[in-house]
Parts: structure tokens; sequence; C-alpha cells
């Protein structure tokens, strides 16, 4: 009898060790499902990050071309508007230089209406 006592004891520990394994098995496959989530989240977050790069560089990309475009506009208006100036104070030297020669004009006419006047009355006193 104590070879059964000591084989039911035998059997007992291995059924209770038995138990724990299986217990500490399936702990453990929990864990690894829990952590291949986590590894899925992870992958997403990166993935995700990812993307948001791609298309924030994506849009960096396309203000920088946008950006140097509208600085060749300014630059090009900038040398228009400069021309513009040129022009302008050509014109308003032209101006000022047609001023003077109809103050020349003016003043010659002026003197010959008053030439003209005393001829005129020099002419009639005469008569």
């Amino acid at each position: 009898m104590l070879e059964e006592g000591v084989k039911n004891r035998l059997i007992l520990i291995l059924g209770i060790l038995t138990v724990i394994f299986f217990l500490s098995t399936i702990s453990s496959c929990a864990g690894l499902g829990n952590q291949k989530n986590q590894i899925k989240k992870e992958m997403m977050a990166r993935l995700q990050a990812e993307e948001k790069l791609d298309s924030i560089q994506k849009q960096t990309e396309k203000q920088t071309a946008e950006f140097k475009s509208l600085q060749a506009q300014l630059e090009e208006e900038k040398a228009s508007n400069q021309a513009t100036k040129k022009a302008l104070v050509q014109e308003q030297t032209m101006n000022q230089s047609y001023k003077e020669e109809i103050d020349k004009l003016t003043k010659l006419k002026e003197v010959l209406e008053e030439n003209l006047k005393d001829a005129l009355s020099k002419a009639r006193k005469a008569k």
C-alpha cells in the first residue's frame, strides 16, 4: 500500500505540476497575443507617422516651389517697376524741358507783341 500512496502522491504532484504548466502556457500565450497587438499598434502608428511625414515633405516641396515662383515673379515686377520709374523720370525731364521751352517762347511772344504794338502805334502816329 505504501507504494500505492506514493503513486497517488506522485500522480497528485504531477497533476498539480501539469495544471501549473498549463496555466503558465496559457498565460504566456495571452502575453504573446498582447505583445503582437502592441507590435501591430506600434507598426500602424509608425506607418501613419511615416505617411504624415511623407505628406508634409510633399507639401513643403510644393510650397518651396511656389515660393521660388513667387520670388521670380517679384523680381520680374521689381525690374518692371524700375524700368517704369526710369521712363517716368525721363518723361518728367522732357516735360520740364518742354515747360522751359514754352516759357521762353511765351516771353519771346510777349516781347514780339510789345514790339508789334510799338511799331503799330508808331505807324499810326506817322500817318
